[in-house]
């Protein structure tokens, strides 16, 4: 019996020797096998971030990519959050956008100069959404004033500058007076060419003008706002047959993503040199003259939701007028309407709910030198910026002031900002501006 239980335990020893012989050699294996996969992707982590980019000469011309190149930008960039499969690729996609959306607007210009794939990021316009969505959007000033043949654009704060492509347009459309207003990231400039009045979009994804579709019924000197991607347009001037120039109650809105034109109910006055603005949901029309010529206190508000206009008489009353009287220059921060009184020099707050106007103080610029002509009077952000000849310096002094406030209809007396454009110098006479959110 004893035998037999000394054979038996031998035998067990001898298999879990065997055994454990065999699980330590397993052990070994997959050490090794896993220092051999760490290893590797060590030296794929050195490849990946030890590779140094190669920057293109930014002046040369747009790169033309070999066809294995392209096939992989199309594999690449040809993805949208919607369609796009769950992998590297869609990583890929999706981190050069977030990346790029947090660059300033000012360089995507270069981006096309790059090669097509960052060229693609800007054309489908997914960075300007990623943008919107992380809070990202910025308000840039455009302006185009006297002496130049350019657009400019600046940053809110006035630091950073760049000029725009020149419009490839006519002597006429030059030299006579132009409207101009954002939708999106795009700006917007109506004029008069030799033949016709036209439509000039600029892309700020692309760096281009594009010649866009006619306005339903072709006019200038309307009064006109944005909100998004929409533009609002009302009133004006529109050349009939014969030449004759007819004064209208025509509104229409223009929308960038569709590049299209939609008609609107029309208002109740006929009016030209009016303003527009958009305060608290509703598209404004404010002041401007009638087809007789003569200076029009009310305003009327449009109701999308209904398609129709309410006349509110009054609106400007308490307004001085002399001709010839610039459109009145308004501005909206914070659902609150502002106005330049030009003859006064004075900023106004309106109450909507008195229909009634508060002076706020004087503003430090010459508003009236020109009855309003030549100044510009915006809203940024949460804030009023205004331009124009200092109220500090002498008449003959032919450079502009820049100022901005940040206004309460709660206050007395506002307090303005003077702004320094570094490495630019304005002309005494703002011919357009207009704020973009991108």
């Amino acid at each position: 019996m004893q035998s037999s239980l000394s054979t038996f335990k031998h035998k067990m020893s001898k298999d879990e020797g065997k055994i454990n012989r065999e699980m330590l050699m397993l052990q070994k294996n997959q050490a090794r096998g896993t220092r051999a996969s760490l290893n590797q992707f060590d030296t794929r982590k050195r490849l990946i971030v030890g590779t140094k980019p190669t920057l293109p000469d930014l002046n040369a011309k747009l790169c033309s990519d070999s066809e294995e190149e392209e096939e992989t930008i199309k594999n690449l960039t040809s993805l949208t959050p919607q369609a796009a499969h769950y992998g590297l690729p869609k990583l890929l996609f999706d981190l050069e956008v977030e990346i790029f959306a947090r660059v300033s607007c000012f360089q995507y210009w270069k981006l096309n100069f790059l090669n097509k794939q960052f060229s693609q990021l800007l054309r489908n316009r997914e960075i300007f959404k990623v943008r919107r969505e992380r809070g990202l959007v910025q308000p840039y000033v455009l302006m185009f004033w006297s002496g130049e043949t350019c657009w400019a654009m600046f940053d809110k704060g006035f630091k950073n500058f760049r000029q725009l492509p020149e419009i490839p347009s006519d002597f006429c459309f030059f030299s006579g007076d132009k409207e101009t207003i954002t939708a999106g990231t795009h700006l917007i400039v109506i004029g008069r060419e030799k033949e016709r009045i036209v439509v000039w979009r600029y892309e700020l994804e692309i760096n281009k003008w594009i010649k866009d579709n006619e306005m339903i019924t072709p006019r200038v000197m309307y009064a006109s706002a944005s909100r998004g991607t929409d533009a609002f347009f009302a009133g004006g001037i529109k050349t009939g047959e014969k030449g004759v120039s007819n004064v209208v109650n025509i509104a229409e809105r223009y929308n960038s993503d569709t590049k299209t034109w939609k008609a609107m109910k029309a208002m109740h006055k006929r009016r030209k040199f009016s303003s527009g603005c958009f305060l608290r949901g509703k598209f404004y029309a404010l002041g401007g003259r009638d087809e007789n010529d003569v200076y029009l206190t009310c305003g009327e508000s449009y109701d999308e939701l209904t398609d129709s206009w309410k006349l509110i008489p009054n609106m400007l009353k308490g307004m001085t007028f002399m001709n010839p009287q610039s459109p009145p220059l308004i501005a909206v921060v914070k659902d609150n309407l502002y106005l330049l009184e030009t003859w006064l020099n004075e900023l106004w707050v309106y109450d909507i709910n008195a229909n009634a106007w508060k002076s706020l103080g004087v503003v430090p610029v010459k508003a009236n030198a020109a009855l309003g002509w030549g100044v510009a009077f915006k809203s940024v952000g949460d804030r009023l910026l205004v331009i124009g000849a200092s109220a500090t310096q002498s008449w003959d002094n032919n450079t502009m002031s820049v100022y901005t406030c940040r206004p309460s209809p709660k206050v007395e007396k506002i307090i303005w900002e003077e702004t320094r454009c570094d490495g630019v110098k304005l002309s005494h006479f703002i011919r357009n501006c207009c704020v973009m959110l991108a």
